[in-house]
């Protein structure tokens, strides 16, 4: 039986993942972008418009937008919606401040220095100020399609990986992630779920551990959501089960995204990641590691003690939100007045990562250097 009949009855009510985007400008040229609140998933779908530079910000800054690709394509077009800000006296000072503020929102990403380096770079192509906003909105918009390409080629290149998995297992493949590295982070198809859905539709068996992805739980609910929206068979965990489930033979393979990777190989991600890395080595099971190559800093070499690690607000470890009945409730989990702990990132050193796959291709981890 070939793979392709197999899924024909394994998955007959997947949809396709191409349908859903994070980010979009409406009519594209219009400078009118719209973007999906992911602090409202999965209970509520709201649309909300960036109209100008301070709108850019508080979307990052809140988490609206998160995801190393979407941060950057965010700023990239909040960079051009700062130059209807700035004026013709003093625009390069202006700008500049503009530049500076934005990357101070979260400072761990290394695609939002790579938006606004781009931003300011597309300025060398400007001999009018009139042209400025016109030129910036171009320039977000390439980078936007960028990173669309960037996902759909790490998908073409990850599910080679999975389908190679599946001929030498011949079962259905279970898959466990971290956090969302999947359309929400980037524009369309994601990065760690791209070579999911890639596979699905050439037609492997799968299923997703989807972890929680305490304390902010961008597991539970926008992976999750992701999943369920695109008809891919998955189970919700929480973080502590993944070693479990690797221990019993219920994980084929682990695929997680990065925020940063440096040039030898340390990936930054979610908080917990590095937990995950460790119970996969020591239960041999592969650790893939997917992410564009705008987010690799090759000024860095030593990830654990050179990338800057965001510390985000207590009341995330502290509170829980959910849904009860139609509303949406934040409650407080712990003691009155106890203090906690938020680091956001970890980082997996590469010796513990079996291979990366970009838009470049998939490799082993000994051959990294290759694709950048």
């Amino acid at each position: 039986m070939t793979p392709q009949s197999s899924f024909a009855r394994y998955n007959v009510r997947m949809h396709d993942p191409s349908r859903l985007q994070s980010i979009w400008e409406s009519p594209e040229g219009s400078g009118k972008v719209s973007y999906i609140d992911q602090t409202l998933l999965p209970h509520k779908r709201v649309v909300r418009r960036l109209k100008c530079f301070e709108d850019a910000l508080e979307a990052i800054i809140l988490m609206r937008v998160r995801g190393a690709p979407l941060i950057g394509v965010t700023a990239a077009f909040g960079m051009a919606l700062a130059a209807q800000d700035c004026g013709s006296r003093f625009f390069d000072r202006r700008f500049k401040k503009h530049a500076r503020q934005m990357l101070q929102t979260r400072p761990t990403a290394v695609n939002l220095r790579a938006a606004v380096d781009y931003q300011l770079n597309a300025l060398t192509d400007i001999a009018r100020p009139r042209q400025t906003r016109r030129v910036l909105l171009r320039s977000a918009r390439q980078f936007m399609n960028q990173e669309i390409r960037y996902s759909e080629r790490i998908g073409r290149f990850g599910a080679a990986v999975l389908k190679r998995l599946y001929r030498k297992k011949r079962k259905k493949l279970n898959i466990l992630t971290h956090c969302n590295a999947g359309i929400l982070a980037c524009v369309k198809w994601g990065t760690a779920t791209a070579p999911i859905y890639r596979a699905a539709m050439e037609g492997v068996p799968l299923h997703v551990w989807v972890d929680e992805t305490r304390p902010r739980n961008q597991g539970a609910s926008l992976t999750a959501w992701e999943m369920k929206e695109c008809g891919i068979e998955h189970t919700v965990i929480a973080d502590n089960a993944g070693a479990h489930l690797m221990q019993r033979g219920e994980v084929d393979l682990v695929i997680t995204g990065a925020d940063r990777v440096t040039a030898n190989g340390d990936a930054a991600n979610k908080i917990g990641t590095l937990l995950k890395a460790i119970a996969a080595r020591e239960y041999k099971v592969p650790f893939w590691v997917a992410f564009p190559t705008t987010t690799i800093d090759r000024t860095i070499r030593d990830g654990v003690r050179e990338i800057p690690i965001e510390e985000r607000p207590q009341d995330e470890v502290t509170h829980i939100r959910g849904r009860s009945g139609k509303h949406i409730l934040s409650v407080q989990l712990t003691p009155d007045k106890t203090r906690a702990a938020n680091p956001a990132f970890d980082v997996t050193p590469g010796r513990l990562i079996t291979g990366y796959i970009t838009e470049q291709g998939a490799v082993d981890a000994s051959k990294f250097r290759a694709i950048h």
